[in-house]
């Protein structure tokens, strides 16, 4: 990993000037280079003004950077079409979005959604009131408590019913990398739409839309380098034109009368109001950062740093580790240590400036099925280094016997 300078990349976060900070929570938010940070405060600074209609120097500016980030985010997922790229306020937003457009308009009683039960409740609740408001039967593929899906009945799970696959790409609790283009391909041979939660995934593996052929698409720009507030959902274009909107205000009109309003084109008709212009602009820039380093190159130091962490804490007497005993996984380990409650295990590493992420991870049904109502999780990212790994299990030792010995 010598050419991965991990040194230089901790020097561009200003977060780390906190030399005690191990930062291991990556999962749930990254942390941000201070490149995103300045190309932020650059617009508000020095050319902040709406975008659109703005016949001035400071609107064509900020429009041009707002649809320069749009483009960069289509070609960092490989979208032949940067109208395919929809700004949202995140993943979840972006998942609603085609539950209120999409299903509850073109579904009907009796059709069928397949999920799993591996899914971030953002991609469980909304189906859940789709169903609850038009008939429609919600399905699982299960999990096996290694942490994989349990395909091994995906096709009478899929029927000429099934009208909509929603999958995870990468679990949030067990890392688990899954198979989603043999999932896509099932779902085509029953002409079932798929929608991808990549929200976990596009942080570091290459995620390519024309490869996969799925119908959408989304992630989060925080989990990314890039601010919060900004998300994107990826459509194909005949599917977002059939859509009517999700929300009704300005820029998403073409015409307004006082009886009736005609709608914008794509991606405008799905983006009420004035957008997140400075959150796009900033998740162009985490964009610029990752692709300087390469998202390959990142894919392979999170994989390197997650075999020695995956090593080290199996050697650790009484922690139990969820998942990674089969398939391929990456960036996150979810973890319990015998006689400490997650929460208390949470308090004493952050008191040795150690941040990692204790509950359920919006992940009930996987605790459910792990018999446990919450775990530790750690994740890593670019940022973080082998000694922080080193760090993690000595205070989780050092907790042992503390607790060991009360």
């Amino acid at each position: 990993m010598s050419k991965f300078d991990v040194n230089k990349i901790r020097s561009d976060f200003p977060v780390f000037t906190d030399k005690s900070l191990v930062y291991l929570d990556s999962a749930a938010t990254t942390q941000k280079p201070k490149q995103v940070i300045d190309a932020v405060s650059d617009f508000y600074s020095n050319y902040y003004a709406n975008v659109h209609r703005g016949i001035y120097e400071l609107s064509m500016k900020a429009t041009e950077a707002y649809h320069s980030a749009r483009q960069k985010v289509a070609n960092f997922i490989n979208s032949s079409d940067w109208r395919s790229i929809v700004f949202t306020g995140g993943t979840t937003e972006s998942i609603n979005l085609v539950a209120y457009s999409w299903a509850r308009k073109n579904l009907k009683t009796g059709d069928e959604i397949l999920i799993t039960e591996m899914e971030h409740h953002s991609n469980i609740v909304p189906w859940q009131l789709v169903a609850k408001e038009t008939g429609v039967i919600l399905k699982y593929i299960p999990i096996n408590t290694n942490g994989t899906l349990d395909l091994s009945n995906i096709d009478e799970l899929l029927t000429n019913k099934t009208k909509l696959v929603s999958v995870i790409h990468q679990s949030n609790v067990f890392g688990t990398i899954n198979p989603i283009k043999k999932i896509i391909t099932h779902a085509k041979r029953v002409n079932a739409l798929t929608f991808i939660d990549a929200a976990q995934s596009i942080t570091h593996s290459q995620v390519d839309v024309q490869d996969l052929d799925c119908d959408f698409l989304a992630f989060s720009g925080h989990k990314m380098l890039g601010p919060t507030g900004i998300g994107v959902l990826y459509g194909k274009p005949e599917l977002l034109d059939s859509m009517t909107p999700f929300m009704g205000g300005g820029d998403m009109i073409n015409s307004v009368t006082m009886t009736k309003s005609t709608w914008n084109d794509i991606p405008y008709k799905f983006e009420a109001g004035t957008p997140n212009i400075a959150q796009a602009i900033g998740l162009g820039a985490a964009i610029d950062y990752i692709n300087e380093i390469g998202i390959s190159n990142i894919h392979k130091y999170i994989q390197h740093l997650l075999n020695i962490a995956l090593e080290k804490l199996r050697a650790i007497d009484k922690l139990t580790i969820y998942g990674h005993q089969v398939g391929e996984s990456s960036s996150v380990i979810s973890f319990n240590l015998e006689g400490v409650h997650p929460h208390d295990l949470a308090q004493f590493l952050d008191q040795d400036g150690i941040a990692v992420r204790a509950g359920h991870h919006c992940a009930q049904p996987i605790m459910d099925k792990l018999g446990v109502s919450s775990t530790i999780r750690a994740s890593f990212y670019l940022y973080n280094t082998e000694k922080e790994i080193d760090k993690l299990c000595a205070n989780l030792i050092k907790t042992a016997k503390f607790f060991k010995g009360l």
